[in-house]
């Protein structure tokens, strides 16, 4: 009978302790939750239609507002935005969930830190601000990013799931990484004229103009019209418009040699028209290997050697850019080029 009653204090002591740890568990959960704000899945923003506008802003000064413009979005209201970054971006917005919240004993040097490294991140929805977020950097393992909302005490970490890697690098706060490398975006019958001058060989300089819904070819030295060239290549030369764009910003390539390259007279010097007007020229200069990445080697002959990959280039006579030699090798050729025969530039 003793052992029986012995047992039985046992049991209820085990269930006593059992209450009251769940109960403590409860009381320290909630006490979390509030202070840290509704946390179901408030970090994400499902109507992402709603977003008009986006502002980042970091700890190096740099900001950057990217605006929903009918159709489009644009840079600081001044240059068009690269469409697939900022659907990343308002994808991001929406599939990102909290995955927990950061240990209280790890809170204050995880918002240490996110105030000395952070991203500030303004969200706009019909042109009002409704959440603000500050990006930190990312977890231990790589697998999600530490974020505390503006109001909240404990901050979160976040990612999206099934997605392998953090959030960090979408919420950058520099504008020129935002902008759109699109030169232009035509298709065949959308263009008016396409030029392309070659002052070392002026001879060789030609335009490719519409008539008619059909194209002809003419020489700029007289305006002499070409006959018999091959429609082949220039068929092959005026597809190339459609999504042409650049390869990268030569301001943000490390141990960029544009300053010493883009002076001078250009190589060649592109000019496309639309049928509604609108003209961009693109200047083209040759890119020699970065004498950095070369400086080991003995021969000095070999540090003028030619990227044969990349070119620089100036758009609009306002950016200096790199272009995939590849890509504009159908439209830069000269004029004997599209008359079936070979030749080659100078490069010097």
């Amino acid at each position: 009978m003793k052992k029986q009653q012995k047992r039985n204090i046992i049991l209820l002591a085990a269930i006593a302790a059992i209450l009251v740890a769940t109960v403590l568990i409860w009381l320290l959960r909630k006490d979390q939750v509030e202070g840290a704000g509704p946390h179901d899945s408030s970090y994400q923003i499902e109507d992402t239609a709603s977003v008009t506008k986006i502002v980042m802003t970091d700890k190096l000064n740099r900001k950057v507002a990217l605006i929903r413009e009918k159709n489009s979005w644009s840079v600081d209201g001044k240059n068009p935005a690269s469409l697939p970054m900022v659907n990343n971006l308002l994808e991001t917005l929406k599939k990102m969930r909290i995955r927990s919240e950061v240990n209280r004993d790890a809170v204050p040097n995880v918002l240490k830190d996110i105030a000395a490294h952070g991203v500030q991140v303004d969200i706009y929805q019909n042109d009002q601000l409704t959440k603000t977020y500050y990006v930190g950097r990312e977890t231990q393992d790589h697998m999600a990013s530490f974020m505390v909302r503006k109001g909240d005490d404990i901050p979160c970490e976040i990612h999206i799931p099934g997605f392998r890697g953090y959030l960090t690098p979408i919420f950058s706060a520099e504008a020129i990484k935002w902008r759109s490398h699109v030169i232009v975006d035509l298709d065949v019958y959308n263009i008016d004229r396409i030029e392309l001058e070659i002052p070392a060989v002026p001879q060789e300089s030609f335009a490719v103009v519409q008539e008619n819904k059909d194209f002809y070819m003419e020489l700029l030295e007289g305006h002499r019209r070409l006959h018999g060239f091959d429609t082949a290549r220039v068929s092959q030369m005026l597809s190339t418009f459609k999504n042409l764009c650049f390869d990268e910003f030569a301001s943000i390539v490390p141990n960029s040699n544009a300053d010493s390259c883009v002076t001078g007279v250009p190589r060649t010097i592109l000019r496309i028209t639309d049928t509604k007007g609108l003209r961009h020229e693109v200047k083209v200069y040759l890119k020699y290997i970065n004498p950095a990445d070369i400086a080991a080697m003995p021969d000095e002959k070999l540090r003028e050697e030619l990227d044969v990959n990349r070119l620089y280039a100036i758009v609009d006579n306002k950016d200096t850019v790199l272009i995939q030699n590849w890509i504009f090798d159908h439209i830069l050729q000269p004029a004997s080029f599209f008359q079936g025969k070979n030749i080659t530039l100078p490069t010097k």
